[in-house]
Protein backbone atom coordinates (compact mmCIF):
# COMPACT_ATOMS: atom_id res chain seq x y z
CA UNK A 1 0.00 0.00 0.00
CA UNK A 2 1.38 3.35 -1.05
CA UNK A 3 -0.39 6.74 -1.11
CA UNK A 4 1.03 10.05 -2.27
CA UNK A 5 -0.63 13.07 -0.63
CA UNK A 6 -0.69 16.58 -2.09
CA UNK A 7 -1.06 19.57 0.22
CA UNK A 8 -4.04 21.93 0.00
CA UNK A 9 -3.00 24.76 -2.40
CA UNK A 10 -3.35 27.50 0.25
CA UNK A 11 -0.63 25.70 2.22
CA UNK A 12 1.77 25.64 -0.73
CA UNK A 13 1.67 29.44 -1.16
CA UNK A 14 2.61 30.13 2.46
CA UNK A 15 6.10 31.28 3.39
CA UNK A 16 8.61 28.40 3.66
CA UNK A 17 8.56 28.28 7.50
CA UNK A 18 4.74 28.27 7.64
CA UNK A 19 4.46 25.69 4.87
CA UNK A 20 6.96 23.46 6.64
CA UNK A 21 5.09 23.83 9.94
CA UNK A 22 1.72 22.98 8.39
CA UNK A 23 3.15 20.03 6.46
CA UNK A 24 4.71 18.73 9.67
CA UNK A 25 1.37 19.17 11.49
CA UNK A 26 -0.40 17.14 8.80
CA UNK A 27 2.27 14.44 9.04
CA UNK A 28 1.87 14.25 12.83
CA UNK A 29 -1.93 14.15 12.54
CA UNK A 30 -1.78 11.27 10.07
CA UNK A 31 0.65 9.32 12.22
CA UNK A 32 -1.66 9.71 15.20
CA UNK A 33 -4.72 8.64 13.20
CA UNK A 34 -3.06 5.70 11.44
CA UNK A 35 -1.30 4.22 14.46
CA UNK A 36 -4.44 2.50 15.84
CA UNK A 37 -5.20 1.06 12.39
CA UNK A 38 -1.76 -0.49 11.87
CA UNK A 39 1.38 0.55 13.79
CA UNK A 40 3.59 -0.50 10.88
CA UNK A 41 2.21 2.21 8.56
CA UNK A 42 4.80 4.90 7.85
CA UNK A 43 4.13 8.56 7.04
CA UNK A 44 6.99 10.34 5.26
CA UNK A 45 7.20 14.06 4.56
CA UNK A 46 9.16 16.13 2.07
CA UNK A 47 8.72 19.60 0.59
CA UNK A 48 6.29 18.62 -2.18
CA UNK A 49 4.25 15.81 -0.71
CA UNK A 50 3.57 13.30 2.03
CA UNK A 51 3.63 9.55 1.55
CA UNK A 52 1.75 6.86 3.44
CA UNK A 53 3.37 3.43 3.09
CA UNK A 54 2.10 0.20 4.59
CA UNK A 55 1.41 -3.50 4.02
CA UNK A 56 -0.32 -4.58 0.80
CA UNK A 57 -3.75 -5.45 2.15
CA UNK A 58 -6.97 -4.61 0.29
CA UNK A 59 -9.05 -4.06 3.42
CA UNK A 60 -6.35 -1.90 5.00
CA UNK A 61 -6.02 0.15 1.79
CA UNK A 62 -9.75 0.93 1.79
CA UNK A 63 -9.63 1.90 5.45
CA UNK A 64 -6.66 4.22 4.98
CA UNK A 65 -8.21 5.79 1.88
CA UNK A 66 -11.37 6.59 3.84
CA UNK A 67 -9.32 8.22 6.58
CA UNK A 68 -7.34 10.36 4.12
CA UNK A 69 -10.59 11.58 2.53
CA UNK A 70 -11.71 13.05 5.88
CA UNK A 71 -8.44 14.57 7.09
CA UNK A 72 -8.16 18.39 6.82
CA UNK A 73 -5.18 19.75 4.88
CA UNK A 74 -5.20 17.31 1.95
CA UNK A 75 -5.94 18.55 -1.59
CA UNK A 76 -5.89 15.06 -3.12
CA UNK A 77 -4.27 11.71 -2.59
CA UNK A 78 -3.25 9.02 -5.04
CA UNK A 79 -2.85 5.30 -4.66
CA UNK A 80 0.41 4.56 -6.44
CA UNK A 81 3.09 2.03 -7.14
CA UNK A 82 6.60 3.41 -6.73
CA UNK A 83 9.65 2.22 -8.70
CA UNK A 84 13.25 3.35 -9.13
CA UNK A 85 13.46 5.42 -12.31
CA UNK A 86 14.95 3.58 -15.29
CA UNK A 87 15.05 4.29 -19.01
CA UNK A 88 11.99 4.74 -21.23
CA UNK A 89 11.66 1.01 -21.90
CA UNK A 90 11.71 0.37 -18.17
CA UNK A 91 9.04 3.04 -17.61
CA UNK A 92 6.83 1.37 -20.24
CA UNK A 93 7.34 -2.03 -18.60
CA UNK A 94 6.51 -0.71 -15.12
CA UNK A 95 3.43 1.12 -16.40
CA UNK A 96 2.21 -2.00 -18.20
CA UNK A 97 2.55 -4.04 -15.01
CA UNK A 98 -0.01 -1.76 -13.38
CA UNK A 99 -2.32 -0.73 -16.23
CA UNK A 100 -2.34 -3.55 -18.83
CA UNK A 101 -5.56 -5.26 -17.67
CA UNK A 102 -7.41 -1.97 -17.14
CA UNK A 103 -6.74 -0.78 -20.71
CA UNK A 104 -8.40 -3.70 -22.48
CA UNK A 105 -11.01 -2.45 -24.96
CA UNK A 106 -10.65 1.18 -23.85
CA UNK A 107 -9.18 4.33 -25.36
CA UNK A 108 -6.54 6.01 -23.24
CA UNK A 109 -4.20 8.97 -22.85
CA UNK A 110 -0.93 9.26 -20.94
CA UNK A 111 -0.21 12.28 -18.75
CA UNK A 112 3.20 12.82 -17.13
CA UNK A 113 4.36 15.29 -14.48
CA UNK A 114 8.07 15.54 -13.86
CA UNK A 115 10.47 17.33 -11.53
CA UNK A 116 14.25 17.07 -11.47
CA UNK A 117 16.94 16.93 -14.16
CA UNK A 118 16.54 14.22 -16.80
CA UNK A 119 17.68 13.66 -20.38
CA UNK A 120 14.06 13.54 -21.60
CA UNK A 121 11.00 15.77 -21.53
CA UNK A 122 7.58 14.97 -20.09
CA UNK A 123 6.03 14.97 -23.57
CA UNK A 124 8.66 12.44 -24.72
CA UNK A 125 7.61 10.08 -21.95
CA UNK A 126 3.92 10.56 -22.79
CA UNK A 127 4.49 9.75 -26.45
CA UNK A 128 6.79 6.77 -25.98
CA UNK A 129 4.86 5.23 -23.07
CA UNK A 130 1.62 5.73 -24.98
CA UNK A 131 3.04 3.90 -27.98
CA UNK A 132 4.34 1.09 -25.82
CA UNK A 133 1.00 0.64 -24.05
CA UNK A 134 -0.90 0.68 -27.35
CA UNK A 135 1.22 -2.08 -28.89
CA UNK A 136 1.64 -4.23 -25.79
CA UNK A 137 -1.90 -4.22 -24.43
CA UNK A 138 -5.43 -4.84 -25.70
CA UNK A 139 -6.32 -1.13 -25.60
CA UNK A 140 -8.82 0.05 -28.22
CA UNK A 141 -6.66 3.03 -29.10
CA UNK A 142 -5.45 6.46 -28.03
CA UNK A 143 -7.76 9.43 -27.46
CA UNK A 144 -6.05 12.54 -26.13
CA UNK A 145 -9.18 14.71 -25.83
CA UNK A 146 -11.81 12.44 -24.30
CA UNK A 147 -10.08 9.23 -23.17
CA UNK A 148 -11.91 6.44 -21.39
CA UNK A 149 -8.87 6.07 -19.16
CA UNK A 150 -6.10 8.50 -18.25
CA UNK A 151 -2.80 6.87 -17.33
CA UNK A 152 -0.98 9.24 -14.98
CA UNK A 153 2.71 9.07 -14.15
CA UNK A 154 4.84 11.26 -11.91
CA UNK A 155 8.62 11.34 -12.11
CA UNK A 156 10.23 12.88 -9.04
CA UNK A 157 14.01 13.02 -9.24
CA UNK A 158 14.98 9.33 -9.50
CA UNK A 159 11.59 7.82 -8.65
CA UNK A 160 8.69 6.76 -10.88
CA UNK A 161 5.17 6.86 -9.48
CA UNK A 162 2.55 4.98 -11.47
CA UNK A 163 -0.77 6.36 -10.26
CA UNK A 164 -3.56 3.83 -9.94
CA UNK A 165 -6.29 6.13 -8.60
CA UNK A 166 -6.56 9.76 -7.43
CA UNK A 167 -9.19 10.91 -4.94
CA UNK A 168 -10.23 14.35 -3.78
CA UNK A 169 -9.24 15.37 -0.27
CA UNK A 170 -11.09 17.50 2.24
CA UNK A 171 -8.98 20.62 1.64
CA UNK A 172 -8.48 23.20 4.36
CA UNK A 173 -5.66 23.36 6.88
CA UNK A 174 -4.30 20.60 9.14
CA UNK A 175 -6.16 20.42 12.42
CA UNK A 176 -4.11 22.06 15.13
CA UNK A 177 -2.40 24.51 12.78
CA UNK A 178 -4.82 27.23 13.93
CA UNK A 179 -6.21 28.27 17.31
CA UNK A 180 -9.03 26.66 19.30
CA UNK A 181 -12.70 27.68 19.16
CA UNK A 182 -15.91 26.75 20.95
CA UNK A 183 -18.86 25.90 18.71
CA UNK A 184 -22.35 26.52 20.09
CA UNK A 185 -24.03 23.36 18.85
CA UNK A 186 -27.73 22.54 18.89
CA UNK A 187 -27.50 19.50 16.63
CA UNK A 188 -29.41 21.08 13.74
CA UNK A 189 -28.23 21.65 10.18
CA UNK A 190 -26.59 25.02 10.80
CA UNK A 191 -24.55 24.37 13.92
CA UNK A 192 -23.25 21.00 12.71
CA UNK A 193 -22.18 22.37 9.32
CA UNK A 194 -20.52 25.43 10.89
CA UNK A 195 -18.65 23.10 13.27
CA UNK A 196 -17.48 21.00 10.33
CA UNK A 197 -16.26 24.09 8.48
CA UNK A 198 -14.16 25.25 11.42
CA UNK A 199 -12.61 21.80 11.76
CA UNK A 200 -11.86 21.81 8.04
CA UNK A 201 -10.14 25.17 8.43
CA UNK A 202 -7.73 23.71 10.98
CA UNK A 203 -9.44 25.06 14.10
CA UNK A 204 -9.56 22.76 17.09
CA UNK A 205 -13.30 22.83 17.78
CA UNK A 206 -14.83 22.25 21.21
CA UNK A 207 -18.59 21.79 21.55
CA UNK A 208 -20.92 23.77 23.82
CA UNK A 209 -24.53 22.69 24.24
CA UNK A 210 -27.17 24.70 26.09
CA UNK A 211 -29.70 22.17 27.31
CA UNK A 212 -33.12 23.79 26.99
CA UNK A 213 -35.16 20.64 26.83
CA UNK A 214 -35.15 16.98 27.69
CA UNK A 215 -32.79 14.07 27.46
CA UNK A 216 -33.68 13.31 23.84
CA UNK A 217 -32.04 16.54 22.70
CA UNK A 218 -28.94 16.04 24.85
CA UNK A 219 -28.41 12.50 23.57
CA UNK A 220 -28.92 13.59 19.96
CA UNK A 221 -26.43 16.45 20.21
CA UNK A 222 -23.84 14.21 21.84
CA UNK A 223 -24.22 11.71 19.02
CA UNK A 224 -23.73 14.26 16.24
CA UNK A 225 -20.85 16.02 18.04
CA UNK A 226 -19.08 12.69 18.50
CA UNK A 227 -19.72 11.84 14.84
CA UNK A 228 -18.16 15.13 13.66
CA UNK A 229 -15.13 14.71 15.89
CA UNK A 230 -14.62 11.03 15.12
CA UNK A 231 -14.93 11.49 11.35
CA UNK A 232 -13.08 14.76 10.80
CA UNK A 233 -11.20 15.82 13.92
CA UNK A 234 -10.09 12.87 16.02
CA UNK A 235 -6.40 13.74 15.73
CA UNK A 236 -7.01 16.20 18.58
CA UNK A 237 -8.99 15.68 21.78
CA UNK A 238 -11.66 18.30 22.48
CA UNK A 239 -14.28 18.95 25.15
CA UNK A 240 -18.06 18.62 25.11
CA UNK A 241 -19.63 21.10 27.54
CA UNK A 242 -23.26 20.94 28.65
CA UNK A 243 -24.87 23.94 30.37
CA UNK A 244 -28.29 23.37 32.00
CA UNK A 245 -30.26 26.32 30.65
CA UNK A 246 -33.85 25.49 31.62
CA UNK A 247 -33.77 27.82 34.66
CA UNK A 248 -32.42 30.64 32.47
CA UNK A 249 -35.27 30.10 30.02
CA UNK A 250 -37.74 30.11 32.89
CA UNK A 251 -36.36 33.43 34.10
CA UNK A 252 -36.65 34.89 30.59
CA UNK A 253 -40.24 33.67 30.25
CA UNK A 254 -41.23 35.34 33.49
CA UNK A 255 -39.23 38.58 33.24
CA UNK A 256 -38.85 39.54 29.55
CA UNK A 257 -41.40 40.80 27.02
CA UNK A 258 -42.30 38.37 24.23
CA UNK A 259 -40.80 40.46 21.44
CA UNK A 260 -37.32 40.51 23.02
CA UNK A 261 -37.23 36.95 24.38
CA UNK A 262 -35.34 35.43 21.45
CA UNK A 263 -32.63 38.09 21.41
CA UNK A 264 -32.26 38.00 25.20
CA UNK A 265 -31.87 34.20 25.11
CA UNK A 266 -29.06 34.47 22.54
CA UNK A 267 -27.41 37.21 24.60
CA UNK A 268 -27.49 34.98 27.67
CA UNK A 269 -25.95 32.15 25.65
CA UNK A 270 -23.13 34.40 24.44
CA UNK A 271 -22.46 35.65 27.96
CA UNK A 272 -22.21 32.09 29.24
CA UNK A 273 -20.11 30.95 26.28
CA UNK A 274 -17.72 33.87 26.70
CA UNK A 275 -17.17 33.02 30.37
CA UNK A 276 -16.42 29.41 29.45
CA UNK A 277 -14.11 30.51 26.62
CA UNK A 278 -12.07 32.62 29.03
CA UNK A 279 -11.81 29.70 31.46
CA UNK A 280 -10.63 27.41 28.64
CA UNK A 281 -8.29 30.00 27.09
CA UNK A 282 -10.19 29.81 23.80
CA UNK A 283 -10.01 32.76 21.42
CA UNK A 284 -13.35 32.61 19.57
CA UNK A 285 -16.91 31.32 19.55
CA UNK A 286 -18.65 29.75 16.54
CA UNK A 287 -22.36 29.89 15.74
CA UNK A 288 -24.43 28.65 12.82
CA UNK A 289 -26.30 31.89 12.17
CA UNK A 290 -27.07 33.06 8.64
CA UNK A 291 -28.35 36.53 7.79
CA UNK A 292 -32.17 36.75 7.95
CA UNK A 293 -32.70 32.99 8.13
CA UNK A 294 -34.81 33.51 11.28
CA UNK A 295 -35.98 36.58 13.17
CA UNK A 296 -33.04 36.70 15.57
CA UNK A 297 -30.55 36.72 12.68
CA UNK A 298 -31.18 40.15 11.18
CA UNK A 299 -28.19 42.47 11.24
CA UNK A 300 -29.78 44.62 13.94
CA UNK A 301 -30.45 41.61 16.15
CA UNK A 302 -27.01 40.08 15.57
CA UNK A 303 -25.42 43.39 16.55
CA UNK A 304 -27.52 43.48 19.73
CA UNK A 305 -26.54 39.90 20.52
CA UNK A 306 -22.81 40.46 19.92
CA UNK A 307 -22.72 43.60 22.05
CA UNK A 308 -22.67 41.58 25.29
CA UNK A 309 -19.25 40.05 24.63
CA UNK A 310 -15.73 41.05 23.65
CA UNK A 311 -15.01 37.50 22.49
CA UNK A 312 -14.72 37.09 18.73
CA UNK A 313 -17.81 35.40 17.25
CA UNK A 314 -17.27 33.48 13.99
CA UNK A 315 -20.25 32.74 11.74
CA UNK A 316 -19.06 30.49 8.89
CA UNK A 317 -22.55 30.34 7.33
CA UNK A 318 -23.41 34.02 7.55
CA UNK A 319 -24.28 34.40 3.82
CA UNK A 320 -25.16 30.77 3.04
CA UNK A 321 -28.53 29.66 1.70
CA UNK A 322 -30.37 27.00 3.66
CA UNK A 323 -30.38 24.65 0.68
CA UNK A 324 -26.59 24.91 0.42
CA UNK A 325 -26.26 24.21 4.15
CA UNK A 326 -28.45 21.12 3.85
CA UNK A 327 -26.40 19.94 0.85
CA UNK A 328 -23.21 20.16 2.92
CA UNK A 329 -24.90 18.33 5.80
CA UNK A 330 -25.90 15.57 3.40
CA UNK A 331 -22.36 15.38 2.00
CA UNK A 332 -20.67 15.11 5.41
CA UNK A 333 -23.25 12.73 6.90
CA UNK A 334 -24.97 14.96 9.48
CA UNK A 335 -28.28 15.34 7.64
CA UNK A 336 -29.80 12.28 9.31
CA UNK A 337 -28.95 13.67 12.75
CA UNK A 338 -30.18 17.20 12.05
CA UNK A 339 -33.45 16.14 10.43
CA UNK A 340 -34.58 14.35 13.60
CA UNK A 341 -33.23 16.88 16.11
CA UNK A 342 -35.85 18.72 18.22
CA UNK A 343 -35.77 22.53 18.11
CA UNK A 344 -36.34 24.54 21.27
CA UNK A 345 -35.02 28.07 20.66
CA UNK A 346 -38.17 29.03 18.77
CA UNK A 347 -40.45 27.94 21.60
CA UNK A 348 -40.06 31.18 23.53
CA UNK A 349 -40.36 33.50 20.52
CA UNK A 350 -43.84 34.96 20.09
CA UNK A 351 -43.99 37.76 17.51
CA UNK A 352 -40.24 38.36 17.88
CA UNK A 353 -38.68 41.67 16.97
CA UNK A 354 -36.48 41.85 13.89
CA UNK A 355 -34.93 45.19 14.87
CA UNK A 356 -33.86 44.92 18.47
CA UNK A 357 -32.76 48.15 20.09
CA UNK A 358 -29.96 47.94 22.61
CA UNK A 359 -31.70 50.25 25.08
CA UNK A 360 -34.95 48.27 25.00
CA UNK A 361 -33.20 44.92 25.36
CA UNK A 362 -31.06 46.23 28.21
CA UNK A 363 -34.19 47.55 29.94
CA UNK A 364 -35.79 44.11 29.72
CA UNK A 365 -32.65 42.50 31.12
CA UNK A 366 -32.75 44.80 34.13
CA UNK A 367 -35.50 42.54 35.47
CA UNK A 368 -33.45 39.39 34.90
CA UNK A 369 -31.82 37.68 37.88
CA UNK A 370 -28.27 37.16 36.61
CA UNK A 371 -27.47 34.83 39.48
CA UNK A 372 -29.55 32.26 37.59
CA UNK A 373 -27.20 32.56 34.60
CA UNK A 374 -24.13 32.41 36.83
CA UNK A 375 -25.44 29.26 38.50
CA UNK A 376 -26.10 27.62 35.13
CA UNK A 377 -22.51 28.28 34.04
CA UNK A 378 -21.19 27.03 37.37
CA UNK A 379 -23.22 23.82 36.98
CA UNK A 380 -21.85 23.06 33.51
CA UNK A 381 -20.58 19.58 32.79
CA UNK A 382 -17.34 19.13 30.89
CA UNK A 383 -16.56 15.80 29.20
CA UNK A 384 -13.85 14.65 26.86
CA UNK A 385 -15.51 14.14 23.47
CA UNK A 386 -14.27 10.55 23.25
CA UNK A 387 -16.15 9.74 26.47
CA UNK A 388 -19.58 11.19 25.68
CA UNK A 389 -20.81 7.94 24.15
CA UNK A 390 -19.58 5.79 27.05
CA UNK A 391 -22.68 6.61 29.09
CA UNK A 392 -26.04 4.96 28.70
CA UNK A 393 -27.51 7.05 25.87
CA UNK A 394 -30.76 5.15 25.66
CA UNK A 395 -33.76 7.44 25.82
CA UNK A 396 -36.51 6.74 28.31
CA UNK A 397 -39.83 5.55 26.88
CA UNK A 398 -41.49 8.55 28.53
CA UNK A 399 -39.51 11.68 27.77
CA UNK A 400 -39.49 14.58 30.22
CA UNK A 401 -39.35 18.10 28.76
CA UNK A 402 -38.38 21.20 30.71
CA UNK A 403 -40.01 23.38 28.04
CA UNK A 404 -43.18 22.33 26.17
CA UNK A 405 -42.96 22.10 22.41
CA UNK A 406 -45.03 24.61 20.36
CA UNK A 407 -47.78 22.12 19.48
CA UNK A 408 -47.92 20.51 22.93
CA UNK A 409 -51.22 20.10 24.77
CA UNK A 410 -50.77 20.83 28.47
CA UNK A 411 -53.06 19.04 30.92
CA UNK A 412 -53.19 20.39 34.47
CA UNK A 413 -53.86 17.34 36.66
CA UNK A 414 -53.27 19.08 39.97
CA UNK A 415 -56.00 19.14 42.61
CA UNK A 416 -57.68 22.58 42.78
CA UNK A 417 -56.20 23.05 46.25
CA UNK A 418 -52.68 22.63 44.77
CA UNK A 419 -53.06 25.37 42.16
CA UNK A 420 -51.16 28.52 43.06
CA UNK A 421 -53.21 31.68 43.24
Amino acid sequence: MHFVIKLFPEITIKSPPVRKRMSRQLRDNLRKLLRPIDPSIQVEQDWEKLQVIGPDNAELTVQVSGLLACTPGIANYSRVQCFPLGDIDDIVEKTLSVWRDMLAGRRFAVRVRRSGKHDFRSCDVERLVGGGLLHQSDAAGVNLKTPDVTVRLEIRQEELFVIEETSKGLGGFPLGSQDSVISLISGGFDSTVSSYLTIKRGLRTHYLFFNLGGRVHLVGVKEVAFYLWNKFGSSHKVQFITVPFDAVVGEILSKVRNAEMGVVLKRMMLRAASTIAVDMDVQALVTGESVAQVSSQTLANLAAIDSVTNTLVLRPLITSDKTDIIDIAREIGTEQFAASMPEYCGVISVKPTTRAREDKVAAEENNFDFSVLEQAVANRRVQSIDAVMDEDVRVAEVEIFAIPQPDAIILDIRHPDEVEA
